[in-house]
Protein backbone atom coordinates (compact mmCIF):
# COMPACT_ATOMS: atom_id res chain seq x y z
CA UNK A 1 0.00 0.00 0.00
CA UNK A 2 1.57 3.10 -0.83
CA UNK A 3 2.20 6.25 1.70
CA UNK A 4 -0.02 8.53 -0.65
CA UNK A 5 -3.10 5.98 0.54
CA UNK A 6 -1.89 4.91 3.67
CA UNK A 7 -2.38 8.54 4.85
CA UNK A 8 -6.05 8.90 3.27
CA UNK A 9 -7.39 5.78 5.83
CA UNK A 10 -8.53 7.68 8.71
CA UNK A 11 -10.62 10.14 6.95
CA UNK A 12 -11.83 6.82 4.44
CA UNK A 13 -12.65 4.85 7.76
CA UNK A 14 -14.46 8.47 8.86
CA UNK A 15 -16.44 8.60 5.57
CA UNK A 16 -17.65 4.80 4.90
CA UNK A 17 -16.97 3.39 8.17
CA UNK A 18 -14.26 1.49 9.13
CA UNK A 19 -15.78 -1.80 8.37
CA UNK A 20 -16.41 -0.46 4.40
CA UNK A 21 -12.32 0.75 3.94
CA UNK A 22 -10.52 -2.73 3.21
CA UNK A 23 -6.73 -2.43 3.72
CA UNK A 24 -6.02 -5.99 4.55
CA UNK A 25 -3.64 -7.69 1.57
CA UNK A 26 -5.83 -11.01 0.84
CA UNK A 27 -9.10 -9.30 0.97
CA UNK A 28 -8.12 -6.71 -1.49
CA UNK A 29 -7.01 -9.50 -4.30
CA UNK A 30 -10.66 -10.08 -4.41
CA UNK A 31 -10.82 -6.88 -6.58
CA UNK A 32 -8.23 -7.45 -8.41
CA UNK A 33 -9.74 -7.64 -11.51
CA UNK A 34 -12.64 -7.53 -13.41
CA UNK A 35 -15.04 -10.36 -15.54
CA UNK A 36 -11.83 -10.28 -18.36
CA UNK A 37 -9.43 -11.77 -16.12
CA UNK A 38 -6.49 -11.01 -18.27
CA UNK A 39 -5.79 -8.33 -16.89
CA UNK A 40 -4.96 -8.09 -12.79
CA UNK A 41 -3.89 -5.61 -9.92
CA UNK A 42 -4.16 -5.07 -5.94
CA UNK A 43 -5.67 -1.70 -4.75
CA UNK A 44 -4.17 0.22 -2.62
CA UNK A 45 -6.94 0.15 -0.85
CA UNK A 46 -10.70 -0.38 -0.91
CA UNK A 47 -14.44 1.84 0.00
CA UNK A 48 -17.77 0.87 -0.13
CA UNK A 49 -19.61 3.75 0.40
CA UNK A 50 -23.64 3.88 0.97
CA UNK A 51 -24.72 7.28 -0.26
CA UNK A 52 -23.72 9.88 -2.94
CA UNK A 53 -22.50 12.25 0.19
CA UNK A 54 -19.92 8.91 0.64
CA UNK A 55 -18.86 8.86 -2.85
CA UNK A 56 -18.39 12.64 -3.37
CA UNK A 57 -16.35 12.81 0.13
CA UNK A 58 -14.27 10.12 -0.91
CA UNK A 59 -13.50 11.50 -4.58
CA UNK A 60 -13.08 15.11 -2.95
CA UNK A 61 -10.44 13.49 -0.53
CA UNK A 62 -8.53 11.62 -3.53
CA UNK A 63 -8.69 15.25 -5.62
CA UNK A 64 -7.39 16.96 -2.56
CA UNK A 65 -4.19 15.10 -2.28
CA UNK A 66 -4.06 13.43 -6.09
CA UNK A 67 -4.72 10.07 -5.49
CA UNK A 68 -6.27 8.39 -8.54
CA UNK A 69 -9.64 6.60 -7.91
CA UNK A 70 -11.04 3.87 -9.52
CA UNK A 71 -14.94 3.33 -9.53
CA UNK A 72 -16.14 -0.56 -9.80
CA UNK A 73 -19.59 -2.01 -9.48
CA UNK A 74 -20.34 -5.51 -9.73
CA UNK A 75 -17.17 -6.26 -11.43
CA UNK A 76 -18.68 -7.89 -14.65
CA UNK A 77 -16.91 -5.95 -17.16
CA UNK A 78 -15.15 -7.32 -20.50
CA UNK A 79 -12.38 -4.96 -20.56
CA UNK A 80 -10.89 -4.54 -17.99
CA UNK A 81 -12.26 -1.26 -17.43
CA UNK A 82 -12.83 -1.66 -13.37
CA UNK A 83 -8.80 -2.17 -13.22
CA UNK A 84 -7.41 -0.91 -10.27
CA UNK A 85 -4.86 0.93 -9.44
CA UNK A 86 -1.68 -0.29 -6.93
CA UNK A 87 -1.65 3.34 -5.48
CA UNK A 88 -4.94 4.01 -5.58
CA UNK A 89 -8.53 4.05 -4.19
CA UNK A 90 -11.21 1.45 -5.20
CA UNK A 91 -14.20 2.86 -4.72
CA UNK A 92 -17.32 0.07 -4.75
CA UNK A 93 -21.03 1.33 -5.31
CA UNK A 94 -22.24 -2.61 -4.75
CA UNK A 95 -24.22 -1.71 -1.35
CA UNK A 96 -25.95 1.65 -3.41
CA UNK A 97 -28.99 -0.65 -4.15
CA UNK A 98 -31.57 1.58 -3.52
CA UNK A 99 -34.82 1.70 -6.12
CA UNK A 100 -35.54 5.12 -5.06
CA UNK A 101 -38.46 5.80 -7.18
CA UNK A 102 -40.42 4.00 -9.71
CA UNK A 103 -42.73 6.42 -11.55
CA UNK A 104 -44.86 4.52 -14.18
CA UNK A 105 -47.08 8.06 -14.62
CA UNK A 106 -43.89 9.34 -16.48
CA UNK A 107 -42.59 5.89 -17.19
CA UNK A 108 -39.13 6.52 -15.48
CA UNK A 109 -37.30 4.42 -12.44
CA UNK A 110 -34.70 6.20 -10.57
CA UNK A 111 -32.26 3.81 -9.14
CA UNK A 112 -28.83 3.86 -7.51
CA UNK A 113 -25.28 2.34 -9.32
CA UNK A 114 -25.53 -0.93 -7.34
CA UNK A 115 -28.99 -1.91 -8.34
CA UNK A 116 -28.73 -5.29 -10.48
CA UNK A 117 -30.00 -4.60 -14.11
CA UNK A 118 -32.98 -7.35 -13.50
CA UNK A 119 -33.99 -5.50 -10.99
CA UNK A 120 -35.06 -2.74 -12.70
CA UNK A 121 -37.66 -4.77 -14.36
CA UNK A 122 -38.33 -7.05 -11.58
CA UNK A 123 -39.78 -3.84 -9.81
CA UNK A 124 -41.69 -2.23 -13.07
CA UNK A 125 -42.95 -5.65 -14.04
CA UNK A 126 -45.89 -5.16 -11.49
CA UNK A 127 -47.86 -2.20 -13.73
CA UNK A 128 -46.86 -3.80 -17.03
CA UNK A 129 -43.48 -1.98 -17.83
CA UNK A 130 -39.75 -3.67 -18.12
CA UNK A 131 -36.17 -1.75 -18.70
CA UNK A 132 -35.09 -2.43 -22.24
CA UNK A 133 -31.38 -3.27 -22.19
CA UNK A 134 -30.51 -6.37 -20.74
CA UNK A 135 -26.54 -8.07 -20.78
CA UNK A 136 -26.39 -11.51 -20.50
CA UNK A 137 -25.11 -10.71 -16.98
CA UNK A 138 -28.47 -8.69 -16.51
CA UNK A 139 -28.77 -10.98 -13.50
CA UNK A 140 -25.89 -9.92 -11.63
CA UNK A 141 -24.60 -6.76 -13.53
CA UNK A 142 -25.42 -3.27 -12.26
CA UNK A 143 -26.60 -0.49 -13.76
CA UNK A 144 -23.80 1.87 -13.01
CA UNK A 145 -21.37 -0.50 -14.74
CA UNK A 146 -24.08 -0.27 -17.54
CA UNK A 147 -24.01 3.00 -17.95
CA UNK A 148 -20.18 3.29 -17.46
CA UNK A 149 -19.86 0.92 -20.52
CA UNK A 150 -23.02 1.99 -22.38
CA UNK A 151 -24.12 -1.56 -22.36
CA UNK A 152 -26.24 -3.50 -24.74
CA UNK A 153 -27.53 -6.64 -25.11
CA UNK A 154 -29.46 -9.56 -27.43
CA UNK A 155 -32.29 -6.88 -27.66
CA UNK A 156 -29.95 -3.50 -28.67
CA UNK A 157 -30.99 -5.08 -32.45
CA UNK A 158 -34.72 -3.45 -31.73
CA UNK A 159 -34.23 -1.31 -28.68
CA UNK A 160 -31.05 -0.13 -28.40
CA UNK A 161 -28.24 0.42 -25.90
CA UNK A 162 -28.03 2.27 -22.52
CA UNK A 163 -27.66 5.37 -23.90
CA UNK A 164 -31.26 5.20 -25.42
CA UNK A 165 -32.82 4.43 -21.87
CA UNK A 166 -31.08 6.75 -19.73
CA UNK A 167 -32.75 10.14 -19.31
CA UNK A 168 -31.01 11.78 -15.87
CA UNK A 169 -28.32 11.25 -14.08
CA UNK A 170 -26.81 11.77 -10.73
CA UNK A 171 -22.78 12.31 -10.68
CA UNK A 172 -19.85 13.40 -8.81
CA UNK A 173 -17.14 14.86 -10.64
CA UNK A 174 -13.53 14.17 -10.44
CA UNK A 175 -12.95 17.32 -7.98
CA UNK A 176 -16.07 15.52 -5.71
CA UNK A 177 -18.64 17.88 -6.87
CA UNK A 178 -22.76 16.23 -7.03
CA UNK A 179 -24.06 17.54 -10.37
CA UNK A 180 -27.57 16.64 -12.19
CA UNK A 181 -27.79 15.86 -16.05
CA UNK A 182 -30.99 15.21 -17.28
CA UNK A 183 -33.63 14.10 -15.65
CA UNK A 184 -37.12 12.79 -15.99
CA UNK A 185 -37.92 14.68 -19.22
CA UNK A 186 -36.71 13.09 -22.62
CA UNK A 187 -34.34 15.85 -23.74
CA UNK A 188 -32.63 18.55 -22.31
CA UNK A 189 -31.17 21.79 -24.16
CA UNK A 190 -27.42 22.25 -24.24
CA UNK A 191 -24.79 19.84 -25.02
CA UNK A 192 -25.25 16.52 -24.43
CA UNK A 193 -23.45 15.83 -21.63
CA UNK A 194 -25.54 12.84 -20.53
CA UNK A 195 -24.39 11.43 -23.85
CA UNK A 196 -20.93 11.96 -22.79
CA UNK A 197 -20.75 10.49 -19.90
CA UNK A 198 -22.36 7.70 -20.84
CA UNK A 199 -19.97 5.34 -21.91
CA UNK A 200 -17.01 7.42 -20.40
CA UNK A 201 -16.17 4.08 -18.72
CA UNK A 202 -15.43 5.87 -15.20
CA UNK A 203 -12.92 8.97 -16.71
CA UNK A 204 -15.24 11.69 -16.24
CA UNK A 205 -16.71 11.03 -12.73
CA UNK A 206 -19.55 8.12 -10.86
CA UNK A 207 -22.88 7.63 -11.34
CA UNK A 208 -24.41 7.70 -7.85
CA UNK A 209 -28.66 8.26 -9.16
CA UNK A 210 -29.47 6.96 -12.86
CA UNK A 211 -33.34 7.62 -14.42
CA UNK A 212 -33.92 5.25 -16.61
CA UNK A 213 -36.73 4.76 -19.00
CA UNK A 214 -39.78 1.89 -18.94
CA UNK A 215 -40.86 0.21 -21.45
CA UNK A 216 -44.06 -1.01 -21.78
CA UNK A 217 -44.31 -5.07 -21.81
CA UNK A 218 -45.42 -5.79 -25.14
CA UNK A 219 -48.70 -7.83 -26.06
CA UNK A 220 -46.84 -10.77 -27.23
CA UNK A 221 -43.26 -12.55 -27.52
CA UNK A 222 -42.53 -15.56 -29.41
CA UNK A 223 -38.89 -17.13 -29.77
CA UNK A 224 -37.90 -19.02 -32.40
CA UNK A 225 -34.41 -21.70 -32.43
CA UNK A 226 -33.72 -22.19 -35.57
CA UNK A 227 -30.83 -25.15 -36.30
CA UNK A 228 -28.40 -25.00 -39.43
CA UNK A 229 -25.37 -27.51 -40.63
CA UNK A 230 -23.24 -24.32 -41.28
CA UNK A 231 -22.46 -20.69 -40.05
CA UNK A 232 -22.93 -19.53 -43.84
CA UNK A 233 -26.74 -20.94 -43.91
CA UNK A 234 -27.42 -19.33 -40.66
CA UNK A 235 -25.78 -15.95 -42.17
CA UNK A 236 -28.00 -16.10 -45.23
CA UNK A 237 -31.49 -16.46 -42.69
CA UNK A 238 -30.10 -13.78 -40.74
CA UNK A 239 -29.49 -11.43 -44.28
CA UNK A 240 -32.95 -12.36 -45.13
CA UNK A 241 -34.66 -11.40 -42.08
CA UNK A 242 -33.32 -7.97 -42.50
CA UNK A 243 -33.89 -7.70 -45.87
CA UNK A 244 -37.55 -8.50 -45.59
CA UNK A 245 -37.85 -5.29 -43.32
CA UNK A 246 -38.97 -7.03 -40.09
CA UNK A 247 -37.18 -5.95 -37.08
CA UNK A 248 -37.02 -8.13 -34.67
CA UNK A 249 -36.37 -7.83 -30.91
CA UNK A 250 -33.36 -9.98 -30.84
CA UNK A 251 -31.12 -12.22 -33.14
CA UNK A 252 -28.46 -14.00 -31.75
CA UNK A 253 -26.33 -16.98 -33.42
CA UNK A 254 -24.05 -19.43 -31.87
CA UNK A 255 -21.54 -21.96 -33.76
CA UNK A 256 -20.36 -25.75 -33.24
CA UNK A 257 -17.94 -24.57 -30.28
CA UNK A 258 -20.29 -22.37 -28.21
CA UNK A 259 -23.37 -24.68 -28.23
CA UNK A 260 -21.05 -27.89 -27.69
CA UNK A 261 -19.41 -26.11 -24.62
CA UNK A 262 -23.37 -24.76 -23.48
CA UNK A 263 -24.27 -28.34 -23.82
CA UNK A 264 -21.49 -29.20 -21.82
CA UNK A 265 -22.52 -26.30 -18.93
CA UNK A 266 -26.12 -26.42 -18.88
CA UNK A 267 -27.45 -29.30 -21.51
CA UNK A 268 -29.52 -26.51 -23.29
CA UNK A 269 -30.84 -29.36 -25.96
CA UNK A 270 -29.79 -27.87 -28.52
CA UNK A 271 -30.72 -29.43 -32.26
CA UNK A 272 -27.95 -32.47 -32.71
CA UNK A 273 -25.34 -32.22 -35.61
CA UNK A 274 -26.23 -28.03 -35.61
CA UNK A 275 -23.37 -25.93 -37.04
CA UNK A 276 -25.06 -22.90 -35.82
CA UNK A 277 -28.15 -21.98 -34.78
CA UNK A 278 -30.14 -18.88 -34.51
CA UNK A 279 -32.23 -17.05 -31.90
CA UNK A 280 -34.94 -15.44 -33.59
CA UNK A 281 -37.68 -13.09 -30.30
CA UNK A 282 -40.53 -11.29 -32.07
CA UNK A 283 -42.57 -8.99 -29.98
CA UNK A 284 -45.17 -6.43 -30.45
CA UNK A 285 -49.30 -7.05 -30.89
CA UNK A 286 -50.59 -10.31 -31.52
CA UNK A 287 -51.11 -10.14 -35.12
CA UNK A 288 -47.98 -8.62 -35.98
CA UNK A 289 -45.79 -11.68 -34.30
CA UNK A 290 -47.93 -14.35 -35.83
CA UNK A 291 -47.54 -12.74 -39.40
CA UNK A 292 -43.69 -11.75 -38.18
CA UNK A 293 -42.87 -15.50 -36.78
CA UNK A 294 -44.81 -17.17 -40.46
CA UNK A 295 -42.32 -14.83 -42.58
CA UNK A 296 -39.05 -15.88 -40.54
CA UNK A 297 -40.10 -19.51 -39.97
CA UNK A 298 -40.16 -20.03 -44.00
CA UNK A 299 -36.83 -17.81 -44.66
CA UNK A 300 -34.87 -19.80 -42.08
CA UNK A 301 -35.89 -23.12 -43.91
CA UNK A 302 -35.26 -21.20 -47.45
CA UNK A 303 -31.76 -21.00 -45.85
CA UNK A 304 -31.44 -24.32 -45.30
CA UNK A 305 -32.76 -24.90 -41.61
CA UNK A 306 -33.19 -28.54 -41.07
CA UNK A 307 -35.12 -27.69 -37.51
CA UNK A 308 -37.46 -25.21 -36.15
CA UNK A 309 -38.58 -24.61 -32.38
CA UNK A 310 -41.20 -22.48 -30.75
CA UNK A 311 -41.38 -21.19 -27.70
CA UNK A 312 -44.99 -20.99 -26.74
CA UNK A 313 -44.42 -20.10 -23.18
CA UNK A 314 -41.87 -18.20 -20.65
CA UNK A 315 -40.69 -21.17 -19.54
CA UNK A 316 -39.35 -22.39 -22.86
CA UNK A 317 -38.19 -19.02 -24.30
CA UNK A 318 -35.92 -19.67 -20.89
CA UNK A 319 -34.67 -23.00 -22.08
CA UNK A 320 -34.04 -21.62 -25.60
CA UNK A 321 -32.17 -18.28 -24.37
CA UNK A 322 -30.21 -20.33 -21.63
CA UNK A 323 -27.23 -21.69 -23.66
CA UNK A 324 -27.26 -18.41 -25.36
CA UNK A 325 -26.95 -16.64 -21.74
CA UNK A 326 -24.45 -19.13 -20.36
CA UNK A 327 -22.37 -19.03 -22.94
CA UNK A 328 -19.45 -17.12 -22.36
CA UNK A 329 -19.41 -19.05 -18.38
CA UNK A 330 -19.47 -22.22 -20.36
CA UNK A 331 -16.52 -22.09 -22.20
CA UNK A 332 -14.91 -22.83 -18.92
CA UNK A 333 -16.31 -26.39 -19.48
CA UNK A 334 -13.75 -26.73 -22.84
CA UNK A 335 -10.69 -24.72 -22.33
CA UNK A 336 -8.83 -23.62 -19.22
CA UNK A 337 -8.35 -19.98 -19.98
CA UNK A 338 -10.51 -17.59 -22.69
CA UNK A 339 -10.58 -13.99 -24.12
CA UNK A 340 -13.60 -12.70 -25.01
CA UNK A 341 -13.56 -10.00 -27.56
CA UNK A 342 -15.93 -7.40 -28.72
CA UNK A 343 -15.85 -5.90 -32.21
CA UNK A 344 -18.30 -5.11 -35.03
CA UNK A 345 -18.93 -5.13 -38.13
CA UNK A 346 -21.47 -4.27 -41.20
CA UNK A 347 -24.11 -7.04 -41.36
CA UNK A 348 -22.84 -7.50 -44.87
CA UNK A 349 -19.71 -8.64 -44.02
CA UNK A 350 -20.32 -11.09 -41.49
CA UNK A 351 -19.85 -14.19 -43.77
CA UNK A 352 -16.50 -12.34 -45.23
CA UNK A 353 -15.10 -11.69 -41.29
CA UNK A 354 -16.50 -15.15 -39.91
CA UNK A 355 -14.49 -16.68 -42.28
CA UNK A 356 -11.35 -15.25 -41.92
CA UNK A 357 -11.69 -15.70 -37.99
CA UNK A 358 -11.56 -19.53 -38.58
CA UNK A 359 -8.68 -19.05 -41.17
CA UNK A 360 -6.78 -17.41 -37.76
CA UNK A 361 -7.90 -19.59 -35.83
CA UNK A 362 -6.52 -23.00 -38.11
CA UNK A 363 -3.26 -20.85 -39.30
CA UNK A 364 -2.59 -20.50 -35.10
CA UNK A 365 -3.73 -23.68 -33.38
CA UNK A 366 -5.55 -21.05 -30.86
CA UNK A 367 -9.45 -22.63 -31.24
CA UNK A 368 -12.17 -19.60 -32.08
CA UNK A 369 -15.93 -19.77 -30.33
CA UNK A 370 -18.44 -18.04 -31.89
CA UNK A 371 -21.64 -15.93 -30.06
CA UNK A 372 -23.12 -13.07 -31.38
CA UNK A 373 -25.56 -10.47 -31.76
CA UNK A 374 -26.11 -11.63 -35.80
CA UNK A 375 -28.51 -9.12 -36.72
CA UNK A 376 -26.53 -5.49 -35.39
CA UNK A 377 -22.95 -7.36 -36.40
CA UNK A 378 -21.85 -7.32 -32.95
CA UNK A 379 -19.26 -10.23 -32.76
CA UNK A 380 -17.97 -12.02 -29.65
CA UNK A 381 -15.54 -14.36 -30.36
CA UNK A 382 -13.92 -16.09 -27.66
CA UNK A 383 -10.27 -17.22 -27.85
CA UNK A 384 -9.22 -20.25 -26.24
CA UNK A 385 -6.12 -20.93 -24.72
CA UNK A 386 -4.25 -22.92 -21.86
CA UNK A 387 -2.83 -20.09 -19.83
CA UNK A 388 -0.38 -22.45 -18.86
CA UNK A 389 1.38 -22.29 -22.27
CA UNK A 390 3.05 -19.34 -22.44
CA UNK A 391 3.49 -20.12 -26.61
CA UNK A 392 -0.32 -20.47 -26.34
CA UNK A 393 -1.49 -17.17 -24.52
CA UNK A 394 0.65 -14.89 -26.35
CA UNK A 395 -0.76 -16.35 -29.68
CA UNK A 396 -4.24 -15.82 -28.14
CA UNK A 397 -3.32 -12.11 -27.77
CA UNK A 398 -2.43 -12.02 -30.98
CA UNK A 399 -5.32 -13.40 -32.60
CA UNK A 400 -7.52 -11.45 -30.38
CA UNK A 401 -5.91 -8.45 -31.39
CA UNK A 402 -6.05 -9.24 -35.14
CA UNK A 403 -10.05 -10.34 -34.66
CA UNK A 404 -10.28 -6.14 -33.68
CA UNK A 405 -8.30 -5.42 -36.72
CA UNK A 406 -9.88 -7.03 -39.07
CA UNK A 407 -13.48 -5.96 -37.91
CA UNK A 408 -11.80 -2.06 -38.20
CA UNK A 409 -10.53 -2.85 -41.47
CA UNK A 410 -14.07 -4.18 -42.46
CA UNK A 411 -15.90 -0.73 -41.23
CA UNK A 412 -16.58 -1.76 -37.92
CA UNK A 413 -15.62 -0.36 -34.82
CA UNK A 414 -13.18 -2.41 -31.90
CA UNK A 415 -16.31 -2.59 -29.31
CA UNK A 416 -19.62 -2.62 -29.39
CA UNK A 417 -21.01 -3.14 -25.56
CA UNK A 418 -17.72 -4.49 -23.73
CA UNK A 419 -15.89 -0.66 -23.81
CA UNK A 420 -12.79 -0.32 -24.28
CA UNK A 421 -10.77 0.02 -20.95
CA UNK A 422 -7.18 -0.96 -21.01
CA UNK A 423 -7.78 -4.35 -22.85
CA UNK A 424 -8.69 -2.37 -26.17
CA UNK A 425 -6.82 1.20 -25.18
CA UNK A 426 -3.76 0.59 -27.75
CA UNK A 427 -5.89 -0.40 -30.88
CA UNK A 428 -7.67 3.28 -30.51
CA UNK A 429 -5.46 4.38 -32.92
CA UNK A 430 -6.42 2.22 -35.25
CA UNK A 431 -9.72 3.54 -35.61
CA UNK A 432 -9.05 7.65 -34.57
CA UNK A 433 -6.12 9.97 -35.79
CA UNK A 434 -4.09 11.73 -33.20
CA UNK A 435 -6.66 15.02 -33.38
CA UNK A 436 -9.50 12.72 -32.49
CA UNK A 437 -7.90 11.56 -29.90
CA UNK A 438 -6.36 14.75 -28.61
CA UNK A 439 -9.75 16.30 -28.30
CA UNK A 440 -11.12 12.75 -26.72
CA UNK A 441 -8.22 13.73 -24.30
CA UNK A 442 -9.13 17.68 -24.12
CA UNK A 443 -12.63 16.58 -23.26
CA UNK A 444 -11.72 14.07 -20.91
CA UNK A 445 -9.20 16.25 -19.05
CA UNK A 446 -11.97 19.43 -18.60
CA UNK A 447 -13.62 17.32 -16.61
CA UNK A 448 -10.80 15.81 -14.63
CA UNK A 449 -7.74 17.89 -14.70
CA UNK A 450 -5.84 16.23 -12.44
CA UNK A 451 -6.09 12.63 -14.41
CA UNK A 452 -7.10 10.78 -11.31
CA UNK A 453 -10.59 9.17 -12.63
CA UNK A 454 -9.62 5.71 -13.97
CA UNK A 455 -6.49 6.52 -15.03
CA UNK A 456 -5.19 4.74 -17.88
CA UNK A 457 -8.09 3.46 -19.55
CA UNK A 458 -9.94 4.17 -22.51
CA UNK A 459 -7.62 6.64 -24.21
CA UNK A 460 -4.32 5.06 -25.42
CA UNK A 461 -0.73 6.58 -23.26
CA UNK A 462 2.40 5.65 -23.47
CA UNK A 463 3.26 3.77 -20.69
CA UNK A 464 0.65 1.24 -21.79
CA UNK A 465 1.09 1.52 -25.41
CA UNK A 466 4.36 3.16 -26.36
CA UNK A 467 4.38 6.36 -27.74
CA UNK A 468 1.08 7.91 -29.23
CA UNK A 469 0.80 10.89 -31.20
CA UNK A 470 -1.57 13.37 -29.66
CA UNK A 471 -2.16 11.50 -26.43
CA UNK A 472 -1.02 12.13 -23.50
CA UNK A 473 -1.05 11.25 -19.47
CA UNK A 474 -1.45 13.87 -16.81
CA UNK A 475 -2.97 17.68 -16.36
CA UNK A 476 -3.21 18.38 -20.09
CA UNK A 477 -1.52 21.97 -21.34
CA UNK A 478 -4.48 23.70 -21.67
CA UNK A 479 -6.14 22.77 -18.78
CA UNK A 480 -3.00 23.71 -16.62
CA UNK A 481 -2.21 26.99 -18.27
CA UNK A 482 -6.00 27.95 -17.72
CA UNK A 483 -7.21 27.89 -21.14
CA UNK A 484 -9.30 25.15 -21.72
CA UNK A 485 -11.88 27.57 -22.52
CA UNK A 486 -10.17 28.17 -25.80
CA UNK A 487 -11.53 24.62 -27.22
Amino acid sequence: MGDDVSGLLPRLREICGEEHVITDESRRRTYDRDGLTYHSAVPGVVVLPDTTAQVASVVRLCADHGVPFVPRGSGTGLSAGALPVPDGVLIVTSRMRRIREVDIVNERAVVEPGVFNLDITRAAEPDGYYFAPDPSSQQVCSIGGNVAENSGGAHCLKYGFTVNHVTGLEIVTPEGDVVQLGGKAPDAPGYDLLGAFIGSEGTLGIATAVTVRLVRAPERVSTLLAAFTTMDAGGAAVSAIIASGMLPAAIEMMDELAISAAESAVACGYPDGAGAVLIVELDGSGADVDAMFDTVSELCRDAGAFEIRTASDADERTRIWKGRKSAFAAMGRISPAYIVQDGVVPRSSLSEVLARISDLSAETGIAVANVFHAGDGNLHPLVLFDDADETATELAAEVSGAILDLCVDHGGSITGEHGVGVDKACRMPKMFSPDDLETMDLFRHAFDPQGIANPDKLLPTPRLCGEAPGVRKGVHPLVSEGKAEQF
